[in-house]
């Protein structure tokens, strides 16, 4: 007997999510995408929508190492074999009429992603494979969720979705403990817990069938298309997908209600919702700034404040050559290894499949024919499906040193112009940067994490220069956000001279480059004139590369490792 999911009613804590999946049964042009921390109720929360949608609506989940006859429809391999070639119907086929839900969606390979994307459009899809041709319809609602630390959403993707839903797990012990107690309860007796739940869920299913109905009767005013206009644009979104997004979303709340027009108390209810994806968010907290040094407490935080100290100026980037930064991928399996300019080559490897084939290996299974056999004649066993693995995105994580001592010796240009070659020579589609300024009290988040290189170009020509160096508290922050995926590159002189963690600032800057775990490269910036050899140090404690920034125009290559296990 197959385990029944948990039930919708019985989400604890998730609120907006619960309220922005019941829209989405209620008008299927609604896509959601939720984004939150690993157990905090995303999937769970959206496999339950299964039991809102219409009676026989499908929920198909996309897997993401799914390849892309899997995704559209390929050639029906078992009837081939018999003489009989047809195409099999893929997944966007199997999602037409429901949803279609991909979970870590920002995970989504590139060519998966962009056949999605057409399909999406237009509603439509088109399979050719082997002289076949079919047109399917592929109509569904898309659901997908993602956990930021693990990279961000294409911008061509993200802005397809309608809405968006920010989740975390609950921090009150009250709330909790009732999660906890409800997950223990569903996973002792899930038959028992759910029989205990079906008449909400009877109720609230019959409630959302209501507001289907009444869906199409209700109206938009004019003066509410101007608020919901007026709106979106104070927030500077371009993409007129925001206003449909609220449009829709103010009518099925309506629906839900069972008002017969929308107002703007329903429009400021969908606006958090259709405009959080689509407009700058806060950085997560910062960790907490260091304590001033014995005898600082009352002064600035900033040298610049000090008298005679240098005062803050901002450098345009020198334009120069600058090396490409080259990331090597290497796997855990022998001889496996990739190298790229920050991404991992997609690979197609070919897979026993003994049950249900999608794509057939040709190759693979003939040759695991032959040495079975040694003919071609085939057989079950033989079968071999390809399977694509996932390109890899990278995160980059650049920690520049704008502090006063780069201002005095009119350094910052060239700092600002070395890391616009490097951003210029590694950024990828699914690669994103993240920049962090070290400089004055402490340190900043310049920008970040974004995969829109102009963003970062602009605020790096913005990045002011002057005041001290609080390299300690750039390394803590960086280390915030880190990921699996992640690259850090530190430009900096080594003058560190603002404590974090005790009266040594340079031992704080060790111990936060000591706590850094991922592939890391220092450039050095520092005067040679009066070198202290302190960034080469740091790239001892970081166990990282090392380079110095006046080589850097004759260095063609600066080459990091990335193990991927």
């Amino acid at each position: 007997m197959r385990t029944p999911g948990f039930p919708f009613p019985a989400l604890v804590g998730l609120d907006a999510l619960t309220m922005a999946l019941q829209l989405t049964a209620i008008d299927s042009h609604l896509s959601v995408v939720v984004r939150g921390d690993k157990g905090a109720g995303k999937s769970t929360a959206v496999r339950g929508l299964v039991d809102l949608l219409p009676e026989g609506a499908p929920f198909v989940t996309l897997p993401i190492g799914a390849t892309e006859d899997r995704l559209l429809g390929g050639l029906d391999v078992e009837k081939a074999l018999k003489g009989e070639p047809a195409l099999k119907p893929g997944l966007l086929a199997a999602a037409n009429g429901g949803v279609l839900y991909i979970d870590e969606v920002n995970l989504l390979p590139d060519h998966l992603a962009d056949a999605l994307l057409d399909a999406v459009a237009s509603g439509l899809h088109v399979v050719e494979r082997e002289g076949f041709s079919v047109t399917q319809a592929s109509r569904f609602t898309l659901v997908g969720s993602m956990n930021p630390d693990e990279g961000t959403l294409r911008p061509q993707m993200l802005d397809r979705f309608a809405l968006a839903v920010d989740v975390s797990a609950p921090v009150d012990p009250v709330m909790r403990r009732e999660v906890i107690d409800r997950r223990l309860r569903y996973d002792a007796d899930p038959q028992t817990f759910c029989a205990a739940w079906r008449a909400e869920r009877l109720q609230m299913a019959r409630r959302l069938g209501d507001a289907r109905t009444r869906l199409p009767g209700v109206t938009v005013p004019g003066q509410i298309l101007e608020l919901i206009a007026a709106r979106v644009t104070a927030r500077n979104v371009r993409s007129l997908r925001a206003d449909l997004a609220v449009v829709r979303g103010s009518r099925a709340l309506a629906a839900l209600e069972g008002a017969a027009a929308v107002d703007a108390s329903h429009v400021e209810a969908l606006l958090p919702l259709a405009l959080a994806h689509r407009t700058s968010t806060p950085p997560p907290e910062s960790p907490p700034a260091p304590a001033p040094a014995a005898g600082e407490a009352n002064s600035a935080p900033d040298a610049a404040d000090r008298p005679g100290a240098v005062p803050e100026r901002i450098f345009p980037p020198l334009a120069g050559r600058s090396p490409r930064l080259i990331v090597e991928h290497a796997g855990n399996e022998a001889g496996s290894s990739s190298r790229s300019t920050g991404r991992a080559a997609g690979v197609t490897i070919g897979v026993r499949q003994t049950a249900d084939p999608r794509e057939l290996d040709a190759r693979t299974t003939v040759l695991h024919a032959v040495v079975r056999s040694g003919s071609t004649a085939l057989c079950g066993d033989d079968l071999h499906e390809r399977v694509r693995r996932p390109d890899a995105g990278t995160r980059y994580l650049f920690v520049i040193d704008s502090s006063g001592s780069h201002a005095l010796q009119e350094r910052m240009s060239a700092v600002k112009g070395a890391v616009k070659g490097l951003l210029e020579s590694v950024h990828g589609r699914r690669d994103e940067v993240v920049v962090i300024a070290c400089r004055g009290g402490v340190a900043s988040l310049l920008v970040g994490p974004t995969s829109i290189l102009d963003d970062v170009q602009r605020a790096l020509e913005c990045l002011p220069t002057g005041g001290r160096t609080p390299l300690a508290h750039a390394l803590e922050l960086a280390a915030t956000y880190v990921t699996d995926a992640a690259v850090v590159v530190i430009v900096t002189d080594g003058h560190a001279n603002v404590p974090s963690r005790s009266d040594d600032p340079w031992a704080d800057a060790l111990d936060a480059a000591r706590a850094i775990a991922c592939p890391s490269i220092v450039i050095d910036s520092e005067d040679e004139q009066s070198a202290t050899g302190r960034p080469r140090q740091l790239a001892d404690a970081m166990r990282g590369g090392y380079a110095r920034l006046t080589d850097l125009d004759r260095t063609p290559v600066l080459q990091v490792i990335r193990r991927i296990l």
